[in-house]
């Protein structure tokens, strides 16, 4: 069973396994450095689940949970 970021618990560290998603989505999700491959380690999520702020590469990002949802991790 493939997991999304959105799905992961906070304090853990996972992978970028893949990008779902279209067009201007999945290109502004990779401008922001998640791409396959990625390490990704989950900070915090608000308290209604929106939104998630996550590490990649050094820097402090937030996403959506719908842009959570569309990245499959392992």
């Amino acid at each position: 069973m493939e997991k999304t970021l959105r799905e992961v618990k906070i304090g853990e560290t996972v992978t970028v396994k893949k990008l779902t998603g279209d067009g201007p989505v999945k290109r502004r999700i990779m401008d922001m450095g998640i791409t396959k491959g990625v390490e990704v380690y989950v900070r915090k999520v608000a308290p209604l689940g929106d939104p998630v702020e996550v590490t990649v590469r050094g820097y402090e990002l937030s996403l959506r949970k719908a842009d959570a949802g569309m990245i499959l991790v392992g």
